[in-house]
């Protein structure tokens, strides 16, 4: 059995729910249920590496229990088509080679995503909204619900055990620009039905209130258009439609082009226009167009809402991208709010376009309504439960702050809550709902080429040498043990140009350690390396108060 299968007892009886990545962070969203032996997953998306990982931009979840029982697995569920929740399919798919279900544009954004990962022979079956599939011992019926992004669902999971309500992103806007609105009548009829579970977005379970229209941004964002005076630039989450749609109708009012930037967002508009959800608003600028239009009739479209280094607007800030420029008097407005743990990030970006005389404008800074979210807040939360009336609350999505809210909050309702880990195994059915054991989970992280473990070594490493530096030293010793030339040495990290006589002091202080080996030492390659190696970095830490990471390579000659 392998580290991650579950004991027979549990993989083959009962309704289990497993979330291997999501509970208890942002991104990185895959679910199993397990229902009498079968295996359904459901959704399968990216994180985003900061600082603990050099080197590394996205992360994946660790699919190891998934494959220790694919044989098991009957299909996978992709809910919609945010990076959270499908980013990482292309990367593992190989690994589940299993029929994929999901809604036209989210399937559209999937083809895309094979094409460019040269995944081929991938198994896209495209669910309508309200349609019911079967495959294994599981009936699921998509439902449709508003969020910021077209035709994203609600999961109404059925077996021999019951039924289970999983939402994933939603929200309850009565007026949504892009796709469906949030009907309460089907979850109405499952809840007649009965609902064991309810496995429900907490992404804003902190959050009083309702989380607004996207239809009222429009309007917002024109307000914030006639104050600019020269460029405006928006930038937003990529594959927010809506808003897309919202950001083009203002523009027009204003008299204003709308130049989009960043690929991402030619990947989202796109799939958006192949789906045709894009027909009625204004053609945009290319990016070839962009440069010579005049200031105050352009509107500048750009990723880059959460800081990311390598995103448009991060290199517009940092005047490091061709073409497209902001300068004193433009404004860029983001439609967008942090997600936790981004807000560093963001700063950067923010204080780079201050620095050049370019006005910021977020939420928080104007009275125009220029951002809703896509997540339910706790009055949405509460008519969702009313509806639904589970047995029990199984909060998901979100950190562990928002997961204990949501559940505190089911509790006020009187309704139970299980508060998941990652690798928790929630049993649902039979008997009362409760965790019963829990499965190792972890990380995984897109490393250029490959995919290794998060917490691979060549990950740590790199973060030691963020903070201790290289040293390398080759040195050519002859068989007598005699010195022959000069000890090459390369610092990192270390020193600079200017800082020339640290380099003679390691040379004097590789003299003084060998002079103070006896000849039997110097023949050994081994005890030479390691008295070098271990003395230059004691050198080093009293020199610096820095412990480098250090080489010694002795070539006897």
């Amino acid at each position: 059995m392998g580290k991650n299968s579950l004991t027979p007892e549990f993989l083959n009886e009962g309704l289990h729910f497993i979330p291997l990545g999501g509970s208890e962070q942002f991104g990185v969203n895959l679910n199993v249920y397990t229902c009498d032996g079968d295996l359904l997953a459901v959704d399968c998306g990216i994180g985003f590496a900061g600082e603990h990982h050099p080197g590394i931009d996205l992360l994946l979840p660790d699919p190891g229990f998934i494959e220790d029982n694919v044989k098991n697995l009957k299909a996978l569920i992709i809910t919609h088509a945010h990076e959270d929740h499908v980013g990482a399919v292309a990367y593992l798919y190989s690994r589940f080679n299993c029929p994929i279900y999901t809604t036209p544009f989210t399937a559209v954004v999937l083809e895309a995503k094979f094409r460019e990962a040269n995944v081929k022979n991938a198994q896209i079956n495209v669910v309508q909204p309200l349609d019911w599939i079967k495959t294994g011992k599981f009936r699921v019926q998509f439902i449709p619900v508003s969020h910021s992004i077209p035709d994203t669902s609600a999961l109404l999971i059925e077996t021999s055990h019951g039924q289970v309500l999983h939402s994933g992103d939603w929200n309850l806007d009565p007026a949504p620009v892009i796709g469906y609105a949030t009907d309460s009548a089907p979850f109405k009829a499952a809840g007649d039905e009965g609902i064991l579970a309810y496995i429900g977005d907490s992404t804003n379970a902190e959050v009083p209130g309702r989380s607004g229209s996207e239809s009222v941004i429009e309007g917002g964002l024109e307000k914030e258009f006639r104050k600019c005076k020269g460029r405006a630039a928006v930038t937003i989450f990529s594959s927010n439609i809506g808003r897309i749609v919202s950001i083009a109708r203002a523009a027009h009012k204003c008299g204003r082009d709308v130049g989009v930037v960043g690929r991402s967002l030619h990947n989202m508009i796109d799939a958006a226009v192949r789906c045709g959800y894009l027909g009625d608003i204004p053609e945009f600028l290319s990016e070839d167009d962009i440069y010579d239009h005049p200031p105050e009739k352009l509107v500048l479209l750009v990723t880059g809402s959460q800081g990311e280094p390598r995103s448009a607007l991060a290199k517009i800030a940092r005047g490091e991208f061709r073409d497209v420029e902001l300068t004193r008097g433009d404004t860029v407005i983001f439609s967008a709010r942090p997600i936790p743990g981004n807000e560093s990030a963001i700063n950067v970006v923010k204080n780079n376009l201050i620095a050049g005389g370019v006005r910021v404008v977020t939420p928080s800074d104007t009275d125009s309504l220029i951002h809703v979210s896509g997540h339910p807040a706790r009055d949405e939360i509460a008519d969702m439960y009313s509806w639904v009336r589970p047995k029990v609350v199984i909060p998901v999505h979100g950190e562990r702050m928002q997961l204990d809210a949501q559940a505190k909050f089911a509790e006020s309702k009187n309704i139970p809550a299980i508060v998941p880990q990652n690798g928790s195994v929630i049993r649902i059915a039979p008997g009362n709902s409760e965790v019963v054991d829990h499965i190792e989970t972890g990380l995984l992280a897109v490393d250029q080429k490959r995919i290794i473990a998060a917490n691979h070594g060549s990950i740590s490493e790199r973060r030691k040498l963020q903070y201790s530096g290289v040293i390398h030293v080759s040195i050519a010793v002859n068989e007598q043990g005699k010195v022959m030339g000069k000890p090459k040495i390369d610092t990192v990290g270390l020193f600079d140009e200017s800082e020339e006589r640290f380099i003679k002091d390691l040379h004097n202080e590789i003299k003084e350690l060998l002079d103070d080996m006896t000849w039997e030492e110097r023949v050994n390659d081994h005890f030479l390396s390691e008295e070098l190696r271990i003395g230059l970095r004691r050198f080093i830490d009293h020199l610096l108060g820095i412990k480098p990471k250090t080489t010694v390579h002795v070539i006897r000659v």
